[in-house]
């Protein structure tokens, strides 16, 4: 299958092939008829399988086709959780549509807001945004929504995990009700599923691979190490495997600055990039690290989305994620566009917890290779592939059959229950002394009325039961 096959404008199939490419990858053989449709769309991709352009090509055919944008409207609205993502994505829209009469522009934290301010005056066709940033302009009068046509969700279960739920739920609030969604995730847990029954609307659903799954290209393997040696094994790997260009993860941003000023020490040229970073010294190593001069980029998992660097052949886990659909994510930044890579983790005795998560997830076991002089002194256990269980639904309570069913056994030594009487089964009295205050009753005798005042409590107002004794007496 051809791009031209799928019915799109000739100045995208011309944008397409200044890039290089000839035919649509399977997400993208799949999603971009939906989108075309009209129709809302819930995908499940890997990243690095050309999900971007999925969406991308086939909402810039449908706003070609449209009326421009008024000052300070957006008709298409696509949300990212990241800058680095979305720079990623502005990009990739620049690109495809260099050949249509469309403006784009892209907007996030960490600069200044006046020039996008200015930006978004004439309107735009496409608007490419993080939530918080969207927010704020949106307060300032900046942006209005009036007229948008489309809204895209990109990398929703990572705007989950980075607490940008009630900043969406906001952001829908402003939206219209008329609108196409498309809703793009790598992975795909309870919570995107809930998210996505509010805002999709009978959307069609489209996966290229099952959820939570990694991508064949990447071979991955392990190194058991101790944990305080990790960053000794990882500048003996990169010199004695003469490493190009790797991209190692952290779980901290302090981790991140300390990993790379030891990697500095071993003559390792490399830099930092974390949420702390400001958005021009993130800009600086990224653009350093994809022309090369960075040998190895050290980021945490909120950097690692949106960070496509073409052809990256490898990815180490220095430390692995508290949350196994991150390992996805890291290694998902190499192997992408049907090229080959490797992911590489470094793991301690006291990460046994997050390898089992990890491996039952993938469905895989990592290979483990022991390095010559890096052996842990505390073996790493072998724990079993197993699935997570599932939940099993409550039994229903059985309905009581006939009266004996709903009849509550007699306690030894006392008395029946009223349901007795019902069932036909006579209640045993218990013999009591007869008193002066409480005669004995006949059996079928009316049972005389109770004296209200011989009841009181000694309140104001009511004789007591003692008083009402002590005349009965006299």
């Amino acid at each position: 299958m051809t791009f031209s096959s799928l019915g799109l404008a000739e100045p995208l199939l011309r944008a397409v092939a200044d890039k290089g490419y000839s035919s649509p990858s399977p997400i993208q053989e799949k999603a971009i008829p939906v989108v075309l449709s009209g129709h809302d769309l819930m995908a499940a991709a890997q990243t690095g399988t050309g999900k971007t352009a999925g969406f991308t090509l086939p909402l810039l055919h449908r706003l070609a086709e449209g009326k421009p944008a008024r000052p300070n409207h957006v008709r298409t609205l696509i949300l990212t959780p990241t800058r680095e993502l979305a720079a990623q994505v502005g990009e990739s829209v620049s690109d495809y549509g260099r050949y249509l009469n469309l403006r784009s522009t892209v907007v996030f934290g960490g600069v200044k807001i006046n020039p996008q301010m200015m930006a978004l005056r004439k309107g735009v066709d496409v608007l490419v945004a993080t939530p918080g940033r969207l927010l704020d302009l949106h307060s300032q009068n900046a942006v209005k929504f009036d007229h948008l046509e489309c809204l895209v969700l990109d990398e929703a279960d990572r705007m989950l995990d980075m607490g940008f739920i009630h900043d969406i739920r906001r952001i829908l609030k402003l939206l219209p009700a008329k609108r196409q969604n498309l809703l793009f995730s790598a992975t795909f847990s309870e919570e995107i599923k809930r998210l996505a029954g509010g805002i999709l609307h009978n959307p069609q659903s489209v996966a290229v691979s099952p959820p939570n799954s990694t991508a064949e290209r990447v071979e991955q393997w392990m190194h058991p190490v101790d944990k305080s040696r990790k960053p000794a094994l990882l500048s003996h790997l990169i010199r004695s495997e003469q490493w190009g260009q790797v991209l190692v993860f952290t779980r901290t941003k302090h981790g991140a600055n300390r990993l790379a000023e030891k990697l500095c020490k071993d003559g390792i040229q490399s830099m930092a990039i974390h949420g702390n970073k400001s958005q021009g010294a993130r800009t600086r190593a990224l653009s350093g690290f994809k022309a090369g001069e960075v040998q190895v980029l050290v980021a945490t998992d909120i950097a690692a989305r949106g960070l496509d660097i073409d052809q990256l052949p490898r990815v180490v886990n220095f430390e692995l994620p508290n949350v196994a659909e991150d390992y996805v994510h890291r290694i998902g930044r190499t192997g992408r566009a049907g090229a080959s890579g490797q992911a590489v983790s470094l793991v301690c005795s006291e990460e046994v917890k997050e390898l089992v998560s990890i491996e039952r997830l993938i469905q895989r076991k990592l290979e483990r290779q022991m390095v010559v002089n890096f052996e842990p002194a505390q073996a790493l256990p072998d724990q079993p592939l197993k699935t997570p269980p599932k939940a099993k639904k409550p039994k229903k309570a059985k309905p009581a059959q006939g009266a004996d069913a709903r009849a509550p056994r007699q306690a030894e030594g006392g008395r029946s229950s009223k349901t007795e009487h019902r069932a036909g089964r006579p209640a045993q009295r218990v013999s009591r002394p007869a008193s002066a205050e409480q005669p004995a009753a006949r059996e079928g005798a009316p049972k005389a009325p109770r004296n209200k005042a011989s009841v009181g409590l000694g309140k104001p107002g009511r004789r007591s039961s003692r008083r009402s004794a002590s005349k009965v007496s006299a």
